[in-house]
């Protein structure tokens, strides 16, 4: 039909094969929805490896997001890609440490959902860390869901749970996009209706103005600090990753918090918020959504990983506002690169599903260059804030920007302020 495409994943360097699988805990809105990628020990039997897009809902979750025709175009994506796999093992057995593997919590984008920063956080978790992706559930992922326990009179003989999907949430006409998405992390109680109107819940939080994405990132740390102390954490997905594996492994004084734009975003506040997390790293970051009087605020280290086309004047000024406050936060910039770059978008051979995006999926820096120096930039700076015991310390010109297809802070054009 000639639509048939694939996503070619960089090639794992670290040292460890990669195992992933996801968790669900609790029930309702007020749950975690997340995916982890660790270290894993190789398989007696081939591996099961995960689908890229783990259900259709997502490719036309993607479609609505972009605002295309939700049933087309969610086929035409499901086509291109629903049959792609990611190189790992699929709920793949933990390969245990005594001293436990760092932990990085990954926030995803606007309009984006767990597994679309997949090259990232499995060369994270060749390279030894655990990495764990919340799909956030305030409207801002392509969609996501949740288990509820359903009405005793409507439960079928061996199924007390019922699936509800909540759709990305767009700015209506006559709205002002600040509130919009200022809320989504700002909010005491979100509001989740279906696309008819139909109101799905309230999110409410009990203890005064509390983040939401961040309140949600703070969860899954709560969730896996209490898994490695040996707590029982039930994960209700049917055939769900066994959480009791990881007891005493994650190295719980050794904590990141990353993101990509509203993700990158998510992650300055999350490190704001919560003191264990020990450093952030910003990937393009969307600064709209931050209110003014949050700068002053503001913790570091921070280490902003532009790419050269997104940023503006003003959203690189407020970057500088925070490496002005925190000596050890810096900014660089991948020339070459676009806001998609960072995503796993950038390796879909073929150039169509470019064209259902308003931009490219990527820029004219090859995305396997421009993914190899972000990931040892990245490497290098946690290396230096975690205290860990690794050779990424060769890379620490990257972090000062001094580097191929690497510039320190903004383009010349984006630097006055």
């Amino acid at each position: 039909m000639g639509v048939n495409q694939s996503v070619r994943f960089p090639p794992l360097t670290g040292p460890h094969l990669v195992g992933c699988g996801d968790v669900m805990e609790g029930h309702g809105l007020q749950g975690s929805f997340f995916r982890l990628f660790y270290p894993c020990l190789e398989a007696e039997e081939t591996p099961e490896q995960p689908l890229w897009i783990p259900r259709y809902e997502y490719c036309t979750g993607l479609a609505s997001y972009l605002q295309h025709n939700k049933r087309w175009v969610g086929l035409l994506f499901n086509l291109a890609v629903g049959s792609c796999r990611l190189p790992v093992s699929w709920n793949g057995p933990f390969k245990t440490k005594d001293s436990g593997y760092p932990l990085i919590i990954f926030s995803h984008g606007l309009g984006a959902f767990r597994t679309v920063y997949s090259a990232f956080c499995m060369e994270l978790a060749s390279r030894g860390f655990v990495v764990a992706v919340p799909e956030h559930r305030d409207g801002s992922a392509a969609t996501t869901c949740f288990y509820k326990e359903a009405p005793e009179d409507k439960q079928p003989a061996d199924e007390s749970l019922q699936e509800e999907w909540i759709p990305y949430r767009q700015v209506a006409e006559g709205e002002k996009e600040f509130y919009v998405r200022n809320c989504q992390v700002t909010e005491t109680q979100l509001k989740l209706v279906r696309p008819k109107g139909e109101l799905i819940g309230l999110c409410k939080q009990t203890a005064g103005k509390v983040h939401q994405r961040v309140n949600e990132c703070k969860q899954v740390l709560r969730i896996l600090q209490e898994v490695t102390a040996g707590k029982t954490v039930l994960n209700i997905l049917p055939g769900g990753l066994d959480l009791m594996t990881f007891k005493g492994s994650i190295d719980t004084s050794r904590m990141a918090i990353m993101g990509h734009s509203f993700g990158g975003a998510t992650a300055i506040l999350a490190l704001a918020k919560e003191t264990q997390f020990r450093c952030a790293v910003a990937l393009d970051a969307w600064m709209f959504p931050l209110e003014r009087d949050f700068y002053q605020k503001a913790r570091g280290p921070v280490f902003f990983i532009n790419a050269e086309k997104f940023q503006t004047v003003e959203s690189v000024s407020l970057m500088k506002r925070i490496c002005a406050r925190h000596n050890q936060s810096s900014i660089i910039t991948v020339l070459g690169s676009i806001h998609q770059s960072q995503t796993d978008f950038a390796f879909a051979a073929g150039h169509w599903i470019g064209k259902l995006f308003s931009s490219q999926t990527c820029g004219n820096l090859d995305p396997y260059e421009g993914q190899e120096v972000a990931v040892r930039a990245m490497l290098a700076f946690l290396q230096k804030h975690l205290d860990l015991k690794e050779d990424y310390d060769q890379w620490n010109n990257l972090i000062e920007g001094i580097g191929p297809s690497l510039i320190p802070g903004a383009p010349h054009h984006l630097s006055s302020l």
